[in-house]
């Protein structure tokens, strides 16, 4: 059976009207996402405003987290270099400049 062309043009039409309803469905789900996140900032904001001593707590929670974090990968990440550098001490020129370095840092490590 063939369909005849106002049959396919309705068909058609259906398609896009359904695909336009879909759309709609979507951004209406999109406009309670962007309410939704409107009101939590508005709440947050709110919640600076009224418990001071809580958000101060926090950024001293997260700055002391940050310090920490930095230090400690600053360390591994001297570490790693040093041992790295540790493995160059047979090479003639650059050998004897990273041999002084180590003995630097060997001499300020002890007591």
């Amino acid at each position: 059976m063939s369909q005849t062309p106002t049959d396919r043009l309705l068909s058609k039409i259906d398609q896009l009207l359904d695909e336009i309803q879909e759309a709609r469905k979507l951004n209406e789900r999109m406009d309670k996402i962007a309410m939704f996140l409107e009101d939590i900032r508005l709440a947050d904001v709110i919640q600076n405003y009224t418990a001071p001593r809580k958000l101060l707590w926090i950024n001293f929670l997260a700055g002391l987290a940050r310090g920490l974090g930095l230090t400690i990968g600053t360390a591994i990440v001297l570490a790693i270099l040093g041992s790295i550098l540790s493995k160059f001490l047979s090479i003639p020129i650059i050998g004897d400049y990273i041999s002084q370095l180590m003995d630097y840092v060997t001499t300020y490590r002890q007591p």
